[in-house]
């Protein structure tokens, strides 16, 4: 049985655990609330600069567990680079709508 497709799925999350990383870390180090889902309502409210730098950090540990650890992820096979991007990518676009509503970015409601 060939399992390297579940490495593929493994840096797919990778990548998506790594896009959710920046903004929280990023906010945090900046010293912005930002969402989280520690916040009141989760996801919704607003978690101290200190909590997203937390929060971004364990990501960035998943992040790396996933890419680094599973398998063995070679930035020169192209499976490999297109799962940790298409996680990458579909993390933020996700993020990019739901985020968008509450800092005025754009969003399906929005017109």
């Amino acid at each position: 049985m060939n399992i390297n497709w579940l490495h593929d799925v493994a840096y797919l999350f990778g990548g998506a655990f790594l896009c959710n990383a920046i903004p929280h870390f990023v906010s945090g180090v900046m010293g912005r609330p930002f969402q989280s889902p520690f916040a009141k309502p989760s996801g919704q409210g607003l978690s101290s600069s200190t909590v997203n730098v937390l929060w971004g950090f364990a990501n960035l540990v998943i992040a790396y567990l996933l890419i680094a650890r599973v398998g063995s992820f070679d930035p020169h096979v192209a499976d490999h680079v297109i799962a940790v991007g298409m996680g990458v990518l579909l993390m933020g676009v996700m993020s990019a709508r739901s985020f968008g509503r509450f800092h005025g970015g754009n969003s399906p409601t929005s017109s």
